[in-house]
């Protein structure tokens, strides 16, 4: 199988995708808004603020023309930050209609709107006209991009409403160390890929704070169980959330030094302010404003989300880290089954 694939963000997640699928014999472009790290993409063939001392395939072609990028294509990964996808589905819509093309859309970024709280398929949609694509699908699980860079063995499922979109999904991007899985929950997919990045902040933060292995499990078993009980709310199978998009997902990112929402955690608990967190990190942290829609939507849907509720009040100054998690222990008793 090998397809003319356009890739949309040059990141650290981004530009591995496209190494991945170029690797896969197809041909790929690689659009980034940074004409200087295109140049340094296509000339010395690394991206040194996000992977560095890694090599890209010479073959990997990256611009920073959107109508050059798309041109032909049949297939477009959307890999920007998720509060970056309207805005780049609206232009990619436009030049689609100029070029009179209909490719397979796929998005890899993981978060949901902060204006709208929508999962980042339904933006997609929405800006995207149906005339304009042949389908929709993601590609989620525990995968961070050094592993891969590395490739080292990682699962993760391409997911769709639509089985023959998820299947495509899964021959385009699966090779010997990135193996493919098929599921057409696609919101639970989405809605467990977004949340366990609140779950990731709240991992590190406890490492900042010098708590061990056991807090980590419990936060992580805990905040599975918040997922599951808003995600089904939306009509996600509670199935999805036990998978590789679920818990594998969680475990990646909230024991990772990797990943930057553990990281940002990390440095909460640690004493640092938000601001200095976002200023010493340097790159996009998903879980920051997905944790505000997630607040929002369990108000909204009247579902208990004790973790994600604590989180978001340590994050927008409410209550120290310390005091919440005083408050989350000493809650009224219950049963581990409750919902």
């Amino acid at each position: 199988m090998s397809e003319r694939v356009t890739v949309l963000g040059a990141g650290s997640w981004g530009s591995i995708v496209a190494n991945l699928l170029d690797q896969n014999g197809n041909h790929v472009t690689i659009w980034s808004r940074n004409q200087s790290q295109v140049e340094q993409l296509n000339q010395a063939h690394t991206n040194n603020k996000y992977l560095p001392n890694f090599k890209y395939s010479k073959t990997l072609v990256a611009t920073s023309n959107l109508t050059d990028a798309i041109q032909n294509a049949d297939s477009i990964v959307f890999a920007v930050p998720a509060q970056s996808i309207r805005l780049v589905a609206k232009k990619v819509e436009n030049r689609l209609e100029q070029l009179k093309l209909k490719p397979n859309i796929i998005h890899v970024s993981k978060g949901l709107e902060t204006t709208t709280s929508e999962l980042l398929s339904q933006v997609l949609a929405e800006e995207i006209h149906i005339d304009h694509r042949k389908s929709i699908s993601v590609i989620s699980g525990p995968s961070q991009a050094e592993d891969v860079a590395r490739k080292d063995i990682t699962l993760v499922t391409a997911a769709s409403d639509d089985i023959n979109a998820a299947t495509h999904a899964q021959k385009l991007f699966m090779n010997h160390y990135f193996r493919v899985y098929t599921n057409t929950d696609m919101i639970g997919v989405e809605i467990g890929a977004a949340l366990k990045n609140i779950i990731a902040l709240g991992a590190g933060a406890l490492s900042g704070l010098g708590y061990g292995d056991n807090a980590k499990a419990a936060l992580m078993v805990r905040g599975l169980a918040e997922i599951s009980r808003l995600g089904t709310t939306f009509g996600a199978n509670p199935l999805t959330f036990t998978g590789l998009s679920g818990v594998g997902d969680i475990i990646v990112t909230a024991t990772s030094h990797d990943s930057r929402n553990w990281q940002a955690g990390y440095q909460l608990g640690q004493g640092k302010s938000l601001d200095q967190v976002v200023k010493n990190i340097g790159m996009v942290i998903e879980g920051i404003d997905t944790t505000k829609v997630a607040y929002r939507l369990a108000k909204k849907r009247g579902v208990e989300m004790p973790i994600t509720t604590a989180i978001y009040y340590v994050l927008y100054g409410k209550i120290g880290i310390k005091d919440a998690i005083s408050q989350l222990m000493l809650r009224d008793r219950k049963s581990e089954l409750d919902n």
